[in-house]
């Protein structure tokens, strides 16, 4: 089985919310409580239930990271600052005791992507390996950027424990145990690139900061396996789709495009990530309903037209999903 966990969701900036705003979400919270049908019987969970989880929850404030697990291995993408928790959780195990060995992919580095390292505990263990993996020459450049003064106060040369630098090969499978990954590059102003995983007969591919400007087959090219012969396919989804005309050539996507890619390679599920910092869970709900709407209205004109398409299983995510493929 490949499990896939997202620790971070936002893109562009960490999130946290407002405690004015938490408690006017839990006003609201309760003042419908007070008028429903459930305030007789007292049955709070059950009216927690009846609430869409964006309302009590929301969809999360940390940046992109995401743990990929097997039985035997596992495997990061990305350190934004939800690395945070993830390597708290880490030194629970060998990891805590300087016995740990980490591998860590990197999509790019921007800071999104990168703002956790810092805050990521089993660097500062001496005995842990630490494998780092990019297909961009500069991975220790910027490695060397982030622990450095002025930006943080512990420089590189104080990190415990031992880091190992990997040069990716771009669409050239590599082994890490019992997972094979390959890199493809995606759409975005600086370098970024995609993550297809494999293991077994399951298949997962991690396709943040990509614009989808390559939409036909033809265009996306040598690029075309990322997305075939999926069994999750998370996406972004930063925009609606007025929004993305109005920001073209910024790296980021929406999920109309990232559906009709699924339907049309037939992916089995679908996840939308990298969410807007300027928007609230309420907006980002709005966003997913009206790809939703989108969604229903092709279903429905595959039906009238008797043309065959593909059904998809797909939603925004949310910080702390668990799937398992």
């Amino acid at each position: 089985m490949l499990k896939v966990k997202l620790w971070g969701v936002r893109g562009s900036l960490p999130t946290p919310i407002e405690p004015e705003f938490l408690v006017d979400r839990f006003k609201k919270v309760l003042e419908e409580f007070t008028h429903s049908e459930h305030m007789g019987d007292k049955n709070i969970q059950k009216f927690l239930d009846s609430i869409p989880r964006y309302r009590l929850q929301g969809f999360g404030g940390h940046t992109s990271c995401v743990q990929v697990m097997t039985d035997k291995q596992q495997v990061i993408i990305d350190a934004g600052s939800g690395i945070r928790a993830l390597g708290q959780q880490l030194l629970q195990g060998p990891c805590g005791l300087g016995k740990g060995e980490i591998h860590i992919l990197f999509t790019h580095f921007h800071w999104d992507h990168i703002i956790g390292l810092p805050f990521f505990a089993p660097l500062f263990i001496p005995g842990n390996k630490i494998h780092v993996y990019a297909v961009q020459h500069d991975l220790e450049d910027a490695f060397r950027t982030v622990f450095r003064k002025p930006f943080f106060p512990v420089p590189y040369e104080q990190l415990g424990a031992e880091i190992i630098y990997h040069r990716i090969e771009p669409r050239k499978p590599q082994q890490l145990g019992d997972i094979t990954y390959t890199a493809y590059q995606l759409d975005h102003p600086d370098p970024c690139w995609g993550f297809k995983i494999e293991h077994g007969k399951k298949t997962f591919s991690y396709c943040t900061d990509t614009e989808g400007t390559r939409v036909s087959r033809k265009e996306m090219g040598d690029d075309l396996p990322l997305y075939q012969n999926l069994d999750l396919l998370v996406f972004d989804a930063q925009y609606t789709v007025l929004e993305l005309t109005e920001k073209i050539n910024w790296g980021h996507s929406t999920a109309i495009i990232g559906l009709d890619l699924a339907m049309r390679e037939s992916i089995k599920k679908v996840l939308f990530v990298h969410h807007d910092p300027a928007e609230s869970d309420e907006k980002i709900a709005i966003a997913e309903k009206q790809a939703r709407e989108y969604y229903n209205q092709v279903l429905e004109a595959a039906k009238e037209t008797k043309t065959k398409i593909n059904e998809v299983e797909w939603s925004f995510a949310h910080e702390g999903m668990i799937i398992s493929i």
